[in-house]
């Protein structure tokens, strides 16, 4: 039997070898060591690259060039995965695009296209064998060549493509002119309207990115060689019995590439990934046509180890390994990673079908609800590819984890995730609520060829990612109906894409959300399917925070969307601002989207004050200010539990180093707010009820202690101690409550809190809770501040704060638009912009 061996050759005659990643592996039943298959990843520093002029590469005859030739020695260096900025930047050719202001400075990138090229040997013969070469990813739209021979083009950054190259490959076992191999690919000039690409694509707008397009290969090429049939798909699609059993329908999509049928044997075995088993065996034969087909074989497993995200249960995965074999011969090997999980919806008690919702809200995981505790991944961990590591993804799962996440929502401004993400979701429990391709936008071409584009983008993504357990659910949109120009024909698409999806994994399905606004009431969804809980933001100045979400974002089955910005740390922030614009704040602020007076508000809002002595004095309470807002949302909402199912904060993290909305920073640092959202999403939360933060003196403060459990697990005999503290750390009142049984799966309000103390507090108190066991093990903690203040004159403040807002708004750039911070560049109170030696600082500080 021959085995592809593959070399890169440097161009200085040094040798590289190719890692190879082969399926096969000694001492194994299915004796995959004789397979046919081999896994030869390209990726990696050994890429070179080019600029041309759109058109010029070809003209010019890049596609053709001598693949014994040392000219792409000179080229620059290239890494794949990768992209051209992160390429470009590392090479000297552009300035950091995240620093500064330094991304407009590399918008002339967007309108070139780029040529690269890897060099590599092959030294043994591939007869009669199949050779593809696999691209999982090309951002946007490239063309490729092998040895000056065309392969073809394709367009969409979500789907893999291959190209059969074993008529292609230059082969000779001792002289490496004679096996040297080019491969070229050439990436097109970017998309500039974003409605022609939708759901093929990542919207490269939106308040969090200024207008430079992302390009690149951004995933991995590979290699790939098998026998005359191989497997294209292996979808371990699962049932769980009444009686604890399991039946996994092992779904084999094989390619037969021989003219004529023939039989093949199959074998396949499941053993437990991270836990011990006995190993189950099956082995079947079938007479496959020529072409591709589907085959189902069922397992029986009489006692199944089920996944369930990390708050109800373990993570047990399983690995199905399968062979198929012509004769004594392996012809191709597959390894699938899978849970057995069941995921099904129900409609939210309190709302009425087809009057309230279209669609049950409420997700329940082998038949135990499952409250979503979430936050918009707002990823990839950085919008250059080339500047990610896969070990972000496991630090970043972690984190959320440890902020008590049990969910992470990849909304549909974002792309579908790398294989490592949906793997560490699996490991840790953490639940995928998806938009399966980004559909942020409302408007995308309404002809059937391009319909079916987008269908074909989706289902790819939908297949790729099947066998992770950790996806749990669906959507379609993302505000999709906020911008359709046809509402119905907006509807329409939406349930033809859920229908394409679900054909091929059953899961729930949501056509989009928030579908409360008025187009999507023209489309006929229903008032109260979702609330993005962003008004407090966008309309700032309305309402202090705690009676808008009382009164405009009360009443609704699910939070798709919970927003509040913050700046990142002054350690985070020196990363990406010069120096000499750090404080008071310069231009680079705005062009990070930091809305200077939004968060000047939002501080006034949550401490009374701007909180403007100092760089860090003010970076550090927009930190505060947005997890206190949060803390206090989310407990509101998780209040309402069952009828409310489900809250996504708005965003974990965000894709460049910004002044928006993260949770976590671009560097991978978690901001203050983590640690307020921590506590208010604590499985097992005692918390407190209140109708406002500021208090008069002479009156009595007033709330309810409530206790939330997400587990399914009661405790009995338990006690809380409720503390409150005046502004000098004095200890005002102190009460001790016993709670009988705290149920299962519930949310309820236990003790009526009435205190005559606050005359002693001169600006601000403090109340602790602490929730015991019968044991008098702590296990949950809660603490909350207040002001001494009206809370009618306060919102009339914040009222004149906002038409004042909206008039420097207006007049002056409008929403995104960030020259109205600086007096310099709109030319108020006679100030103007003369020369670069002026250091802008904003207005207000």
């Amino acid at each position: 039997m021959t085995k592809l061996n593959l070399k890169l050759i440097a161009l200085t005659a040094l040798v590289l070898s190719v890692t190879s990643s082969v399926f096969a592996q000694p001492n194994t039943t299915l004796a995959l060591e004789d397979s046919n298959q081999q896994v030869i990843d390209l990726s990696g520093m050994r890429w070179r690259f080019k600029m041309m002029a759109p058109g010029e590469g070809v003209k010019k005859g890049l596609h053709k060039l001598p693949a014994e030739d040392i000219e792409t020695l000179v080229w620059n260096n290239a890494k794949v995965p990768g992209d051209v900025y992160t390429d470009l930047w590392k090479v000297g050719i552009i300035e950091d695009p995240h620093f500064g202001r330094n991304s407009v400075k590399a918008q002339w990138v967007q309108q070139y296209e780029w040529w690269y090229a890897l060099q590599f040997s092959v030294t043994e013969d591939v007869e009669n064998q199949l050779v593809d070469l696999v691209f999982e990813g090309v951002d946007y739209a490239c063309e490729v060549w092998l040895n000056g021979h065309y392969l073809g083009k394709h367009e969409g950054v979500f789907s893999k493509f291959s190209f059969d190259v074993a008529n292609f490959l230059r082969i000779h076992k001792y002289d490496f002119l004679k096996g040297r191999n080019m491969l070229v690919v050439k990436l097109d000039t970017p998309p500039q309207v974003n409605a022609f690409v939708a759901g093929k694509k990542t919207p490269w707008f939106g308040d969090y990115w200024r207008d430079i397009t992302p390009i690149g290969i951004v995933r991995p090429v590979k290699l790939v060689r098998t026998g005359k049939i191989r497997f294209k798909d292996v979808y371990a699609n699962n049932t769980i019995n009444k009686d604890g059993s399991a039946d996994v329908n092992l779904e084999i999509t094989v390619e037969n590439t021989n003219k004529v049928a023939k039989e093949f044997s199959f074998e396949a075995a499941l053993n437990g990934k991270n836990f011990k088993m006995k190993e189950q065996k099956v082995s079947f034969k079938k007479t496959i046509q020529p072409g591709t087909h589907k085959v189902i074989q069922k397992i029986h497993l009489k006692e199944a180890k089920l996944w369930w995200p990390w708050d109800l249960g373990d993570q047990n995965l399983y690995t199905a390994k399968i062979a198929v074999k012509d004769g004594k011969l392996n012809q191709d090997v597959n390894e699938t990673t899978f849970g057995i999980r069941e995921v099904t919806s129900k409609w939210n008690p309190g709302f009425v079908k087809d009057v309230d919702v279209t669609f049950p809200r409420s997700t329940y995981i082998n038949g135990k609800f499952h409250f979503i505790r979430s936050a918009c991944w707002g990823g990839p961990p950085n919008i250059f590819v080339g500047r990610t590591e896969t070990s972000d993804y496991k630090e970043l799962i972690r984190l959320a984890k440890e902020m008590n996440m049990n969910n992470i929502r990849i909304f549909g401004w974002h792309p579908p995730e790398v294989p490592e993400f949906y793997q560490y979701c699996d490991e840790m429990g953490m639940t995928v609520w998806q938009d399966m391709i980004p559909l942020g936008t409302g408007n995308i071409p309404s002809d059937e060829k391009n319909l079916a584009e987008i269908f074909n983008e989706g289902v790819k993504v939908v297949v790729e990612r099947r066998n992770h357990p950790s996806l749990i659910m669906m959507e379609g949109g993302e505000e999709m109906m906020f911008r359709t120009r046809d509402p119905k024909f907006g509807r329409e698409f939406l349930e033809r894409l859920g229908d394409s999806l679900q054909a091929y994994v059953d899961l729930p399905y949501v056509p989009d959300s928030p579908m409360t606004d008025h187009v999507g009431q023209q489309a006929g969804f229903k008032p109260k399917e979702a609330v993005h809980a962003l008004r407090y933001f966008y309309d700032m100045g309305k309402w202090l925070h705690e009676d808008w979400y009382q009164t405009k974002a009360d009443g609704y089955p699910i939070v798709p969307e919970f927003a509040i910005t913050s700046v990142p740390s002054v350690e985070s922030l020196k990363k990406f601002i010069p120096e000499e614009e750090l404080w008071t704040p310069g231009l680079s602020w705005g062009h990070h989207w930091a809305d200077l007076t939004r968060l000047r508000m939002q501080n006034w809002d949550v401490f009374g004050s701007e909180m403007k002595g100092s760089l860090e004095e003010f970076v550090n309470a927009t930190q505060d200010a947005q997890g206190i807002i949060f803390q206090n949302g989310i407990e509101h909402f998780r209040r309402d539990k069952p009828s409310l199912s489900g809250i996504a904060l708005c965003h974990y993290i965000t894709y460049g180093p910004d002044m928006k909305w993260a949770i976590v920073d671009n560097y991978r640092k978690p901001k203050n707010s983590y640690y307020f959202v921590q506590k208010a999403y604590q499985p097992l939360l005692v918390n407190f009820e209140f109708k406002k933060r500021r208090w008069d003196t002479k009156e009595p403060f007033v709330g309810n202690i409530w206790v939330i459990n997400d587990y399914y697990k009661s405790y009995e005999d338990c006690t809380v101690k409720f503390e409150m503290k005046d502004d000098s750390g004095k200890v005002i009142a102190n009460k001790t409550f016993s709670i009988d049984k705290i149920e299962e799966n519930s949310a309820k309000s236990f003790f009526p809190i009435n205190e005559k103390v606050l005359k002693s507090v001169k600006s601000k108190f403090f109340v602790n809770l602490e929730l015991t066991d019968k044991s008098g093990k702590v296990i949950s903690k809660n603490d909350y501040f207040f002001l001494i203040g009206d809370q009618k004159e306060a919102t009339k403040h914040f009222n004149a704060w906002k038409e004042e807002r909206l008039k420097n708004e207006n007049e002056n750039g409008g929403y995104g638009s960030y020259y109205h911070f600086f007096k310099d560049f709109t030319g108020e109170d006679g100030q103007r912009y003369e020369s670069q030696t002026q250091i802008p600082r904003a207005s207000g500080f």
